[in-house]
């Protein structure tokens, strides 16, 4: 028996590409549709829409947003472990590696530093690179709970960082209304001091960034008499 053709697809449609439905695929939908619409603005039904599903389905791999955030989280750090380059020595020098990746990535997503803070990772990944970060400080001659502290230090550091910056350029190239230097220069002109920190608060954020961190690491070398 000749079996039949397939059916065609009708002219002008494309054939449904959409993967299976897991945690995963939910999360990467999720995570794309972050740009276009900001942290408060993602919703379920919105993802639901980009993968072609009703919103309820959603409901069999997340509770509600906050595990879907989680998960969002997860998936960003499994992306940045990706991309992250050949682990420097020396303890400042992987410190300053790992910080300047995390910023980077969160940097690459709208609201990125929001979903990362406070969230709870849903795997294991982050072990791996963790338990690398402590037994190089641990090799440098920090005990444990300090080498603790100077992780938890930078990192929350870093997070706080990008939420602030993120709060006047939610992406690159974006500025927030209200953050012109000049006219808050102007607002605050009965405080000198204040309204000429402006530039300083609210611009070259590399540069900032950077002498911060060098900052807590000085303060870190100093508080546990490591060089």
């Amino acid at each position: 028996m000749t079996p039949e053709p397939a059916p065609r697809p009708q002219p002008g449609r494309t054939p449904s590409r959409v993967p299976p439905l897991s945690r995963t695929t939910v999360a990467e939908a999720a995570l794309r549709l972050l740009n276009e619409t900001g942290l408060e603005k993602l919703t379920l039904r919105a993802i639901a829409a980009e993968l072609d599903v009703k919103a309820p389905a959603l409901y069999w791999h997340f509770k509600n947003k906050q595990e879907l955030i989680d998960e969002m989280a997860t998936e960003m750090y499994r992306r940045m472990a990706r991309d992250e380059p050949q682990r420097p020595t020396g303890w400042r020098e992987m410190l300053l590696a790992a910080n300047r990746g995390l910023r980077r990535a969160l940097l690459s997503y709208r609201d990125g530093a929001r979903v990362f803070s406070g969230s709870r990772f849903t795997g294991a990944e982050h072990g791996e690179q963790q338990e690398a970060h402590l037994r190089a400080l641990l090799e440098a001659g920090f005990e444990l709970p300090q080498a603790v502290r100077t992780l938890t230090t930078t990192f929350m550091y870093t997070l706080g960082f990008v939420t602030e910056e993120q709060g006047v350029h939610p992406v690159a190239g974006e500025r927030r209304e209200g953050y012109d230097v000049s006219e808050r220069s102007e607002r605050l002109a009965d405080y000198p001091a204040a309204a000429a920190a402006g530039s300083h608060l609210f611009e070259d954020y590399d540069a900032h960034f950077e002498e911060g961190l060098e900052i807590i690491l000085a303060g870190v070398a100093a508080r546990y008499g490591i060089s």
